[in-house]
């Protein structure tokens, strides 16, 4: 027992009653010694253990214990290390005919793909070897397979159900009977094309058509497929981010005994959550060592960061993922922190295979000698933050995911006051190609109405005007007579045209008959009146008015010469009227959204002249010369 205790100590294994220090594992070592009939460690070898694991003694409750006590004994050299339960583990197929569970099978040992990519197309295959049994027990042989058969396949896929051609149904609860969603219909038809398109390579079956074409994805059904990472409101995830930041043991799931995890294992994988942007397949396969320090380029050890607490860079190394290769990207320091503390206090683990690389590997997120479940992120740990934050697990947009914090951390990024470029966020979200970056990168509609809003799009088509209104003029009927009583200002003088809006030469004006200048007498009469009303419009403009405004004195001269031939509201054109070539630019003092106001004419001074649009100046004006 002591030769065990050794191991299990320094790989963090702890009793429940952590009072007196003993451990779980004599327990469990004692029947094991009882049932084998040896008192001797070398007698438990790989043999032994299949003969405890079937011993009716057992049951369940020591199937934890014995795997535990496998691992040990695997490190001692005793045996062979034991196969996680449930890993690597396809279920017996029910009810799927022959040759077709044969050559699924068979296809399922020889295929590339990794272990889950296997199981996923081997449990999708086997629907569809159980609706041949039903509806097509003709073509149970993929021998026999034709085109017909594939368009059959593709409509019953198209029109099928939860629980349609399953081997159980105990775990789809209300589900049941609900269509199934478009991605999982592409996913079947994907494996189905996969399936026969090997067996067609390998030539176990003849070819008789193209499953690219065959058994392609329907256009009503693809397009409702589309990549939409959902992410997660700003005041939600600030208080996420709170309770990372503030986890303490009583806000951990767990027995008497406390949580099966450190706080500090637990605490580090948190905060990596949500600070880094990671998959969770990425953050179970960090490896002891991934944090690394710089300042100004330079590395830097523990005491040098002291010193430079504020300046100093965390680096965190991603392993290899399923988009690019091993990296190395910034994060925040108090990533780097909770790292560094947890490994401190990290029992000395034997290294893992990684599956992706085939490598041994110290993992980082491991204790007992074992990684954490790359589901425990979801399972376990985000219940507990929303718990402590006081938000729902899920949103409008779905439950609240490992993978949504992604998301969320991109869009912030992106957003941000000095937001990441997209090659810049490509690169730090490891992707292959800014393709992918693109569906992470969304605008938000903050930022989306302060671009529009600075973009202009209201004031660029619209400018604002003032218009006197000759009150007198009205009230005497003198309106009604012909006489002038609405009065455009120009800047430069006022225009007398009732159709202001309609005139072609509004921006430009060419001085014909309906206008006054304001140095003239009439214009001071005018603006002398006690009962003059000012009100301001909105004109719109066109595109050679607005570019006119917008881009100066060039694109006003080409206007004026457009112009030219152009018969002003009393007939004569401007050539006709002798307008010079060369004018000014009057620059617009201020801008503003065209809302109608009214204001007497005794509250506002005289020659205030504001709002007003870029116009022309002849040089006739500006040398102070009357027409």
């Amino acid at each position: 027992m002591a030769e065990v205790a050794v191991v299990s100590d320094r790989w963090g294994y702890r009793s429940q009653n952590r009072e007196d220090g003993r451990y779980r594992l004599p327990g469990v070592l004692a029947q094991a010694l009882l049932i084998n009939r040896s008192p001797r460690l070398e007698d438990l070898t790989t043999e032994a253990f299949a003969r405890l694991q079937a011993h009716p003694a057992t049951g369940t409750r020591y199937a934890s214990g014995f795997y535990a006590l496998q691992k040990v004994m695997a490190d001692l050299g005793h045996c062979r290390a034991p196969v996680r339960p449930g890993f690597n583990h396809a279920p017996v197929l029910a009810g799927v005919p022959e040759p077709w569970s044969t050559c699924l099978q068979r296809w399922h040992d020889t295929s590339t793909l990794t272990t889950a990519v296997r199981n996923n197309i081997r449990t999708n295959m086997a629907k569809t070897g159980r609706w041949l049994a039903a509806e097509h027990p003709d073509a149970v042989d993929p021998a026999h397979w034709t085109r017909s058969t594939c368009a059959n396949w593709v409509a019953a896929v198209d029109k099928m159900a939860v629980g349609d051609y399953v081997q159980r149904v105990d775990h789809l609860h209300g589900r049941l009977g609900d269509p199934i969603a478009p991605r999982t219909k592409s996913h079947i038809l994907m494996g189905t094309r996969t399936f026969l398109r090997d067996l067609q390579e390998w030539e176990w079956i003849p070819r008789r058509f193209d499953t690219n074409r065959a058994l392609a994805v329907p256009r009503t059904v693809a397009a409702l497929i589309s990549t939409d990472p959902r992410v997660i409101a700003d005041e939600i995830w600030a208080k996420l981010l709170w309770a990372g930041l503030n986890l303490q043991a009583p806000d951990l799931p767990g027995t008497s005994a406390g949580s099966y995890y450190p706080l500090e294992l637990i605490r580090a994988l948190a905060l990596t959550w949500l600070f880094s942007g990671l998959r969770s397949d990425e953050i179970s396969r960090l490896r002891v060592g991934c944090v690394r320090w710089q300042h100004e380029g330079q590395p830097i050890d523990g005491a040098s960061r002291e010193v430079l607490a504020e300046q100093a860079v965390c680096l965190l190394d991603i392993p290899v993922n399923k988009t690019s290769t091993a990296f190395t990207k910034p994060v925040d320091p108090i990533v780097g922190q909770a790292v560094e503390a947890w490994q401190a206090l990290r029992p000395t683990q034997p290294e893992r295979l990684d599956a992706k690389t085939n490598e041994r590997v110290d993992l980082l997120f491991s204790v007992r000698a074992h990684p954490v479940a790359k589901n425990y992120i979801n399972r376990t740990l985000i219940p507990a933050l929303c718990e402590k934050a006081g938000v729902p697990t899920s949103d409008v947009r779905g439950n609240i995911t490992s993978h949504r914090a992604r998301s969320t951390i991109a869009s912030q990024l992106y957003n941000a006051k000095e937001p990441m470029t997209l090659f810049e966020l490509q690169a730090w979200l490891g992707h292959r190609s800014p393709t992918s970056t693109q569906h992470y990168a969304k605008i938000t509609p903050n930022t989306l109405t302060r671009a529009y809003t600075e973009a202009g799009y209201f004031s660029r088509n619209l400018r604002t005007i003032e218009v006197l209104v000759d009150r007198d003029a009205v009230a005497s009927g003198a309106a009604a007579g012909g006489e002038p009583w609405q009065h455009y200002d120009l800047g430069h003088g006022y225009c007398t045209y009732s159709f202001f809006e309609q005139c072609q030469h509004r921006m430009a004006c060419a001085r014909c008959d309906f206008y006054t200048p304001k140095d003239s007498t009439q214009a001071q009469l005018l603006e002398a009146k006690a009962n003059l009303q000012r009100m301001l419009i909105s004109i719109p403009l066109t595109d050679d008015e607005r570019a006119a405004v917008d881009d100066g004195q060039v694109a006003l001269d080409a206007l004026l010469d457009r112009l030219s031939e152009v018969p002003t509201p009393a007939d004569p054109s401007p050539r006709d009227l002798n307008r010079p070539t060369a004018s000014a630019l009057l620059p617009i003092v201020e801008v503003r959204q065209g809302t109608r106001c009214r204001n007497p004419s005794s509250q506002i001074p005289q020659n205030r002249h504001r709002h007003r649009p870029v116009l022309a100046l002849p040089a006739r004006l500006r040398d102070g010369n009357t027409p």
